[in-house]
């Protein structure tokens, strides 16, 4: 279910926040899903429960997950999740790094569009 890399310099928490933002966005967890409990998550990862009531909490306040008091927490309608504005000056940021890395190895501009296009269309399915 999850992929942490202890030796990341991504916190264990963002990490769980990009694990189960991948799965929401790419529909392995659907809309209305439930999600395992703070302790059942840490239990099953081995990760302070603190950690994953930090993830939760985040993952709420940009609208990929709820919470029902009493029931659970549950996966939102993709259509909830809130762009965070700092995040996309940031993907846009790693996005330009990279194209120029490709522009770096002596792509032309074209070849360089192409591949990132490839890309793309590649990842394209897990996300439609």
């Amino acid at each position: 279910m999850f992929e942490l890399d202890l030796k990341s310099r991504k916190s264990i928490y963002e990490q769980v926040m990009d694990n189960l933002k991948e799965q929401i966005m790419t529909g392995t967890l659907q809309a209305g899903e439930k999600l395992p409990s703070v302790r059942e998550l840490s239990k099953a990862i081995a990760v302070n429960p603190n950690t994953i009531q930090k993830a939760y909490r985040e993952l709420e306040r940009q609208g990929y997950i709820y919470t029902t008091s009493g029931v659970g927490t549950f996966v939102a309608d993709r259509s909830q999740v809130h762009t965070d504005p700092r995040a996309l000056e940031i993907a846009k940021k790693n996005f330009d790094e990279a194209f120029r890395q490709l522009l770096y190895l002596g792509l032309t501009y074209q070849e360089a569009r192409e591949t990132a296009m490839t890309i793309m269309e590649e990842r394209r399915p897990d996300y439609d």
